[in-house]
């Protein structure tokens, strides 16, 4: 295992800044958004000479590694499979293994889900990525068994494993061990019940179980730091502390 943080931490800097930051914070692999929502996301390119921008960005980052894509597209949008067929072309150009998607609204038919994601799964393979959906509440894969269910129905498809979201919005959290064999990439901050970021030190999540767990299925990829700057708190020392609590147990 090792560390990693997303390029949207620093959400109101555009992609290069954001990683040259996260590097003076002593971070070496990165997390890149690819989206159409903040200056921190990769624009997906309308033409070849865009493209070859962003792969040779990609290629040419020494401080810091790209090490997983995050396609922040709703499952709805009309765009959507054309926009991931591209992402995915520049994902295997770049070298990029790792992208994780989100599943469909929580109350969409299972068997569309199934569908949906069998489609992206064998988009994903032709490109030699591995396909992972992001556990995340409001969503299908809010469940732990509803995401299990989608893995076993979907054959190569991963879980973008984010525990907070199975901390948030419950009574107490919910059980997600049965998950962890198909965990492909871990996105990390602190929790509690009634909120989904707090203060590192300040929530719920037991870091020192979780990498254990993960030890057990074998996990070599990633832990990726994922906080979004909180009013009050200073976000480079919200940066350097996570890193610093994640690196000391591994």
């Amino acid at each position: 295992m090792f560390v990693a943080a997303s390029s949207r931490c620093f959400p109101n800097l555009p992609v290069k800044e954001s990683l040259n930051k996260l590097a003076d914070l002593e971070y070496t692999a990165a997390e890149l958004i690819v989206g159409k929502n903040t200056e921190s996301n990769l624009i997906l390119p309308e033409s070849q000479e865009q493209f070859d921008d962003i792969v040779l960005f990609c290629r040419m980052s020494r401080r810091i590694t790209p090490v997983a894509i995050y396609f922040d597209f709703e499952p709805e949008d009309p765009q959507f499979i054309r926009s991931f067929e591209l992402c995915s072309h520049i994902a295997k150009v770049a070298k990029i293994v790792q992208i994780t998607i989100k599943s469909s609204e929580s109350g969409t038919p299972f068997n569309a889900e199934v569908e949906r994601l069998r489609y992206l799964v064998e988009i994903g393979n032709k490109h030699g990525l591995v396909v992972g959906i992001a556990t995340e509440i409001g969503r299908m894969s809010e469940d732990p068994d509803s995401t299990k269910s989608l893995c076993k129905s979907v054959r190569d498809l991963s879980v973008t494993l984010d525990p907070s979201h199975y901390i948030f919005g419950h009574a107490k959290p919910k059980e997600y061990d049965h998950l962890f064999e198909y965990v492909s990439h871990v996105r990390l901050r602190d929790t509690t019940k009634n909120k989904l970021q707090v203060q590192i030190g300040q929530g719920i999540q037991e870091y020192n179980k979780l990498v254990i767990q993960l030890n057990k299925v074998n996990y070599r990829r990633a832990l990726c730091v994922d906080l979004a700057p909180l009013s009050g708190l200073d976000q480079d020392a919200e940066m350097r502390k996570m890193r610093l609590l994640l690196e000391s147990l591994l």
